[in-house]
């Protein structure tokens, strides 16, 4: 079992910065990849970017050279660096964790929210 808790997330300007971190507990040597996911309103929850257990990264094309996804593995925590933000990356943020027998695992969510 794998526990997965979000935190950084807030208000930020259009053109604006944030960072969000998410915390894994539990099982947490189990897991082959690590990431977030988001859902705005009345849209399809999205994967954003994944990192895999041996540093691969992989992004979502909307967020291709603006987000970057890095991780802590003493700490099993995994980042999500967003920059030049746009009205359209406004939703609920999802840490995201996948294990090698493919269990996948969400946290609570973290709402970013860009604004003008």
């Amino acid at each position: 079992q794998v526990q997965l808790v979000e935190s950084g997330g807030g208000l930020v300007q259009a053109g604006g910065s944030l960072r969000v971190s998410c915390a894994a507990s539990g099982n947490t040597f189990s897991l082959n990849g690590m990431g977030w996911c988001r859902q705005a309103p009345g849209k399809q929850r999205e994967l954003v970017a994944i990192i895999g257990r041996y540093g691969g990264t992989n992004y979502v094309d909307s967020v291709q050279g603006r987000f970057t996804i890095s991780r802590e593995n003493a700490k099993s925590t995994v980042y999500l660096q967003m920059n030049r933000l746009k009205h359209e990356d406004t939703a609920v943020y999802y840490c995201y964790a996948i294990s090698a027998g493919g269990n996948e695992y969400w946290g609570p969510g973290t709402q970013v929210t860009v604004s003008s």
